[in-house]
């Protein structure tokens, strides 16, 4: 199916509300049956019918049919929040006395969800060095139910070879999952390559105004009925109807808003990676990078979100360049408009708190949809203070 016709009209039977360009809100906890015999029908399958909005909401649906449609997926699930789809989708497929492998960077909460919330029900795991396939070999174990993937992170960028996982985990009969946030469904469709299940922070590019929190669980129909039926129904973190709109709408211009952080983020790369005061750009498709051919391989782009090592003599001359930047939002997520930076110097010093292993001098961009060379200006002005 052509993306055009994804965005702009997949799900979307306009007939059945008035003709209308843009979906309504169903903004409804409740549906209504005409019979006895149509609500036996119907409640019977809450994964296919509206019953209550805890399940099935009919705007939540089109949202979800959209990003199924992107992935290439079969089926997909909404939810309340990233975090929310990734802890759903680790919860269904593990049980008391079973491990885990997980990539050794993952987002800071994928590691609590496995290393304090997990273990208390019998769950193990174990990290590895995801840049080697011979990593995760070595840690299967007879009891390996689930291989927890993130490529590249959200940080310093390491890939996975996603074909390889996935053929080493069908040969033990290991399910794989994978944080897709990174690249959209537009960058990378992991499910190509043999992943079991792509999950994202639908808050980052895929609504991408900065004005929704969201999660998404792609995969087979199979898949997904089984993780709706118990686990998404028994935990409840249902996305609202009013946010799927606010999504659709997101959506509308995702392949365009993606195509400009990425000309951008490329632009700003290559002139930070000629500048004095930078000692490494961490960006995978900078030739620069160490798994630069990978990610060509196996990602169309890599959107607007980049690292780079700042050459400073000192936290204090660090945090001198980010009091000077103007142009960029101090904040934690990304994926909007909005051009971001998330300094590490920030958690360090922090009384009562341990320093993050993170090195102060690691600077996390994201580029949003300003013009470059503005932002550029506003760089080479806080470099110059280093």
């Amino acid at each position: 199916m052509h993306l055009s016709e994804i965005l702009t009209h997949l799900g979307e039977n306009r007939q059945d509300y008035f003709n209308a360009v843009s979906p309504p809100v169903i903004q409804t906890s409740n549906f209504t049956f005409d019979s006895l015999e149509n609500f036996r029908q119907q409640f019977s399958d809450e994964f296919s019918h509206h019953v209550y909005s805890r399940g099935n909401n009919p705007t939540v649906e089109i949202l979800r049919k959209k990003i199924a449609a992107l992935e290439g997926a079969e089926d997909a699930l909404v939810f309340g929040s990233g975090m929310a789809a990734i802890s759903t989708a680790v919860i269904a497929n593990v049980k008391a006395g079973d491990h885990i492998i997980c990539v050794d960077s993952p987002y800071s909460w994928t590691k609590i969800l496995l290393n304090d919330f997990l273990p208390r029900f019998g769950v193990e795991h174990s990290y590895v060095d995801g840049r080697d396939i011979q990593h995760f070999e070595a840690a299967i174990r007879p009891n390996t139910t689930l291989m927890v993937l993130e490529s590249p992170n959200s940080l310093t960028f390491e890939l996975q070879d996603l074909a390889a996982c996935a053929k080493l985990a069908k040969k033990h009969g290991i399910i794989t999952c994978i944080d897709n946030s990174y690249c959209s469904p537009l960058f990378q469709r992991p499910l190509d390559f043999g992943i079991d299940i792509a999950m994202h922070t639908g808050t980052k590019y895929l609504n991408g105004h900065s004005d929704v929190v969201m999660g998404v669980l792609c995969a087979n129909r199979e898949m997904i009925r089984k993780i709706f039926e118990l686990d998404y129904m028994t935990l409840g973190p249902v996305l609202s109807p009013h946010a799927a709109a606010l999504a659709i709408r997101g959506l509308r211009t995702l392949e365009l808003r993606l195509q400009r952080s990425h000309d951008s983020a490329m632009k700003i790369t290559h002139w930070l990676h000629k500048h004095p005061k930078i000692e490494q750009v961490l960006y995978p498709f900078h030739p620069s990078f160490l798994q630069h051919e990978l990610a060509k391989k196996q990602m169309k782009g890599a959107g607007g979100l980049f690292s780079v090592y700042l050459r400073a003599a000192s936290k204090i001359k660090a945090e001198t360049f980010f009091r000077r930047l103007e142009r960029f939002l101090l904040a934690v997520s990304w994926g909007g408009h909005e051009s971001l930076v998330l300094p590490s110097v920030a958690f360090h010093d922090i009384p009562g708190r341990e320093d993050s292993p993170i090195p102060w001098n690691l600077v996390r961009f994201y580029i949003g949809l300003e013009d470059p060379d503005w932002l550029i200006e506003d760089l080479e002005n806080a470099l110059a203070v280093i």
